[in-house]
């Protein structure tokens, strides 16, 4: 049973293998068509511009608001108990597709160059509607990486449908004041799949829609925000907000998933019980990152293990003809358990960037920042957005010295990324960026991006 076991997952491999090859050379050709328009895009970011200045760093400072603990005690009071991984993955009854088994039109969201070594689609029915965001992963859960001993995967889907009754009056906590903001039915909504990759063969997932709780902690609102950026950190997940919001963050506890009690499209307390548009659990926010006036918005986040201490870089997005460079910064972390958000706050729970710098490159979708091991420079990698609709997106890294792109096609074209300019996770125990473009979910070594890079 074990040989027949072992057998069946290595055609499995094999059959996937040819899939993700057969799919990356059809990709080549097509994009050594479409590229002719889009080959000459600039003569590249050029190198990062460190900005020192305490004016630049203090710009970009965050203040840590807590939801009040009575809140988040009245609400799991109210809805029972947070249940754990076990329960949740337990639960998880969605599986993911395998590239052999995807279609065409998904496989072409795929990186051109470098190729994926893995990758998997969701099904339509549920993504129907949503818009894929960012991915992390449980690498930064703990020191094994793991998750209530299981290794997970993130993938953050937005919806702009309304969730019904959702008040946000009452009492005033991290999110909108009563009559800010759009109404309850038209607040977007936001969810994480939780995807058990346990089994890279029959990865499956279940989601829990991103809610604040309001009215103090007798009730919640959706979160209402895109979510384009995500580290998973210890037991808390921080997530980025839209421009609507007041704040820029939010944290939540991975401890504290509530399970719902009524399947209604409605999302907050509904007569029965609780409801969440459906969706079986909801993860409440525990703080929130509110800027300090007029401050950039980060589009992209992801977790640097590699730095000393360990951080948060995020980057902003800037569209091309701004006429202004982006920035990239980075947050240091606090100790976990120190207090409610990931970030290392002061007494007064201001967080204040450690690094800022000025780029070229415009429409970041992605930012990731990694020191290989015995080296003293790193790398800031990043996708940028296609130029045109339907187009590709370009993956480069920049440093203080200069910057290198992904090149592929026979003309050299910049836009050999994934259809779609998605964040990237890395994932440090197994050497992968994750990324999701679509409906794909795919994985690419950092070596071969490495390799790749001109």
């Amino acid at each position: 049973m074990k040989h027949r076991g072992r057998h069946r997952r290595r055609r499995r491999a094999r059959a996937l293998r040819a899939a993700l090859a057969g799919t990356a050379l059809s990709l080549t050709a097509a994009a050594t068509l479409i590229s002719a328009s889009q080959a000459q895009v600039d003569d590249g970011p050029g190198p990062l511009r460190a900005l020192d200045s305490p004016a630049a760093r203090g710009e970009l400072r965050l203040t840590e608001h807590r939801v009040p603990a009575r809140w988040l005690d009245r609400l799991s009071s109210s809805m029972g108990r947070p249940v754990g991984a076990r329960t949740v993955l337990g639960s998880a009854d969605r599986e993911l597709r395998e590239a052999a088994d995807c279609t065409a039109e998904e496989r072409a969201a795929l990186p051109v160059a470098p190729a994926a070594t893995r990758a998997y689609c969701w099904s339509e029915d549920d993504t129907r509607g949503w818009r894929p965001g960012a991915v992390t992963t449980s690498e930064g859960a703990s020191a094994d990486g793991r998750w209530g001993g299981h290794r997970v995967i993130l993938s953050a889907w937005s919806s702009e449908e309304g969730g019904g009754h959702d008040d946000s009056g009452g009492e005033d906590g991290p999110g909108p004041r009563r009559g800010v903001g759009p109404s309850p039915a038209d607040r977007p909504l936001s969810r994480v799949a939780f995807v058990d990759a346990d089994d890279p063969d029959r990865p499956r997932h279940v989601s829990a829609l991103l809610v604040v709780p309001v009215d103090g902690g007798r009730d919640y609102r959706s979160l209402g925000s895109p979510v384009s950026g995500m580290v998973w950190y210890g037991d808390r997940l921080l997530v980025t907000a839209g421009a609507g919001d007041r704040a820029t963050l939010y944290a939540y506890d991975m401890d504290r998933v509530l399970r719902t009690t009524v399947g209604a499209g409605a999302v907050g307390r509904v007569p029965g019980g609780w409801s969440a548009h459906g969706y079986r659990y909801v993860l409440p926010a525990v703080a929130a990152y509110r800027p300090a006036g007029a401050a950039p918005r980060p589009a992209a986040l992801s977790l640097d293990r590699t730095a000393s201490p360990a951080g948060v870089v995020a980057g902003e997005r800037v569209p091309a003809g701004a006429g202004r460079p982006a920035r990239l910064w980075r947050y240091a972390l606090g100790e976990e358990g120190a207090r409610t958000g990931p970030l290392a706050a002061d007494a007064a729970g201001h967080v204040d960037a450690v690094e800022v710098y000025e780029t070229r490159a415009a429409g970041i979708g992605g930012v990731l920042a990694h020191r290989p091991s015995g080296s003293d420079r790193t790398g800031w990698y990043l996708t940028r957005a296609a130029r045109e609709p339907g187009g590709r997106a370009v993956l480069g890294r920049q440093d203080g010295a200069g910057a290198e792109v992904v090149e592929c096609g026979a003309d050299r074209s910049k836009h050999c990324w994934s259809g779609e300019t998605g964040s990237l996770s890395y994932d440090g125990r197994t050497g992968e960026v994750w990324s999701q473009s679509g409906r794909a979910l795919f994985a690419v070594p950092l070596a071969s991006i490495d390799a790749a890079l001109r």
